[in-house]
C-alpha cells in the first residue's frame, strides 16, 4: 500500500525547481500558475536566493507547485495522501478535493495572510533535538510555548516569541541535548497566525470542492477525512494550530503502509518515516532522476 505526502515549510532550497522544469509542460504549467497568483514562481524556484525563498508569502506556492509538478511526473496512484502543514494543500489537490490552480490561488492567500500575522509580533520555531515528548511539553507550556509541530520519534518543533525562543535556549527541557532555531519567519500553527485564519475563511467561499477520490490523512490529528468541506474547514483552521505528523504516521502503519514516497522537495517526512515506521520502503523526489526508482517502488507495491 503506497502513500504520498506532501513536505511544508522549510523544505525548499535555492534552485531545487530548476531540474523540473526541464520535463516536458513543466515550464507552462508553472508559467500559467505564476500568470494566477501573480508571483513569479520560475523565478524563485530558480535563481533566487535562500533568503528570497524563506519568505512565507514565496515559500508556501513554491512548494505546492513543486509538489503537484513533481506528482504530475511520478503519475502515480496511492492508496492514501497527506501532507505536513501547507504540504496538506498539495495533498488536497491531489485527492481531487480543489483542481491545481485553486490550490495555488488558496496558498498564495494562506502564505500572505501568514507573513502579515507574522510581521506583527517578533516569532519564530525551533525544534528539539532528543528528549522526551511526555518531558518537554509541559516545560515548553510553561515557557508559554506551542509545540506547534509533533513530527514523531520524540522530535518537537516549539513556537512562540523571539523572547520565549531564547528562553528556550537557556532553558532546555531534561533530555534534550540542543536547540536548533530555525530559519521560518513566523510562529506558524501557534495563536499567532489567527489573522491568517479569517483570511482564508473568507477566501473560500469561492472554492468549487469536491469530496476526496482517496484516503485523505489530515494532519490536524491523523484521521481520515471523507468530505471535502471539512478537507477546507481543516485547511482553513490548521494554520494556527499544531501538525501532529505523529499521528499520521501512526495512522499510515494502522492502514497497512507498505511505501512512501515524498514529493519534491523531498527528504524530511522521508527521514521522519525512516525512524518512525520501520519496515516501510521509503523514498524522496529530490529531482527527476528519482523517478525511475520511485516508479519502480511503487510498481512493487501497488502490485502487491
Amino acid at each position: 500500500m503506497l502513500v504520498l505526502v506532501a513536505p511544508g515549510q522549510g523544505a525548499q532550497t535555492p534552485g531545487f525547481l530548476t531540474p523540473w522544469l526541464d520535463l516536458p509542460g513543466a515550464a507552462d504549467r508553472i508559467a500559467a500558475w505564476s500568470d494566477a497568483i501573480g508571483l513569479d514562481l520560475a523565478h524563485y524556484g530558480t535563481r533566487a536566493d535562500a533568503d528570497e525563498i524563506r519568505d512565507t508569502a514565496v515559500a508556501q506556492p513554491l512548494l505546492v507547485a513543486a509538489g503537484l509538478l513533481s506528482a504530475a511526473a511520478l503519475d502515480a496512484s496511492p492508496s492514501v495522501i497527506a501532507g505536513h502543514s501547507v504540504g496538506e494543500i498539495t495533498a488536497a489537490a491531489l485527492a481531487g478535493v480543489i483542481d491545481d490552480e485553486a490550490a495555488l490561488r488558496f496558498v498564495r492567500t494562506r502564505g500572505l495572510g501568514m507573513a502579515e500575522a507574522a510581521a506583527v509580533t517578533e516569532t519564530g520555531m525551533a525544534a528539539l533535538l532528543g528528549g522526551d515528548p511526555a518531558v518537554s511539553v509541559p516545560h515548553l507550556e510553561k515557557l508559554g510555548l506551542t509545540p506547534a509541530n509533533v513530527n514523531g520519534g520524540g522530535q518537537i518543533v516549539a513556537a512562540g516569541t523571539a523572547a520565549q525562543i531564547a528562553a528556550l535556549e537557556a532553558d532546555m527541557p531534561e533530555g534534550v541535548r540542543r536547540v536548533v532555531v530555525l530559519k521560518v519567519a513566523g510562529a506558524f500553527h501557534t495563536h499567532h497566525m489567527a489573522p491568517a485564519v479569517e483570511k482564508l475563511r473568507a477566501a473560500v467561499g469561492d472554492l468549487t470542492v469536491s469530496d476526496p477520490t482517496v484516503r485523505y490523512v489530515s494532519n490536524a490529528d491523523g484521521h481520515i477525512v471523507a468530505t471535502g468541506t471539512e478537507v477546507i474547514a481543516r485547511l482553513v483552521g490548521q494554520v494556527a494550530n499544531p501538525v501532529r505528523w505523529d499521528l499520521c504516521m501512526e495512522t499510515f502503519q494502522s492502514l497497512g503502509v507498505t511505501a512512501l514516497v515524498e514529493l519534491s522537495p523531498g527528504g524530511t517526512l522521508t527521514g521522519l518515516a525512516k525512524r518512525a515506521l520501520p519496515g516501510v520502503k521509503t523514498l524522496a523526489l529530490k529531482t527527476p532522476d528519482d523517478l525511475d526508482t520511485a516508479r519502480a517502488l511503487i510498481s512493487e507495491h501497488v502490485g502487491a
